[in-house]
């Protein structure tokens, strides 16, 4: 059984969840053409996905690289004890991050973040690195990604 059995999760609401991955935007049309079934099946099927709270929102994917932001970062950070909630909340509004993670291990927490520039980059770690509640971080420049989806899961 995988997890999303255990969920209540069929074959049919895998076709529309893999379809709507691809492209939000599909038309219910199309997504019941594609489980064949009957396009209220469709509306009903995702209402009940938006109810349980496995389709959490509905949204795009930028390429950063087109918009000019080419330099992607993860930063790990040591967090003074307890006090990520407060940190994770100030880092949330740095522009650059895209993506703030609570972790285990020798960090606390994992962010990912784009710059257009190493002057801004260098800007941004000096603003972390300076944070009283930040003990230690660790940079690392991304020179490719090679997979960026959730589709497999599915």
């Amino acid at each position: 059984m995988t997890p999303m059995d255990s969920q209540g999760i069929d074959e049919t609401d895998r076709i529309i969840l893999q379809a709507l991955l691809r492209d939000a935007r599909t038309p219910v049309r199309s997504l019941a053409s594609q489980a064949r079934v009957s396009v209220g099946t469709v509306v009903n099927r995702i209402r009940h996905l938006e109810d349980s709270g496995i389709i959490k929102r509905y949204t795009i994917s930028v390429d950063y690289e087109a918009l000019g932001y080419d330099i992607v970062v993860i930063t790990t950070l040591k967090i003074a004890k307890g006090k990520f909630p407060e940190v994770a909340n100030e880092l949330g509004k740095e522009k650059n991050i895209i993506t703030i993670y609570d972790v285990t291990g020798e960090y606390d927490a994992v962010v990912i973040s784009v710059f257009p520039s190493r002057s801004e980059l260098d800007a941004f770690l000096k603003r972390v690195q300076s944070h009283s509640l930040i003990e230690k971080t660790h940079t690392v420049l991304v020179l490719k990604t090679t997979k960026e989806s959730e589709i497999t899961l599915l």
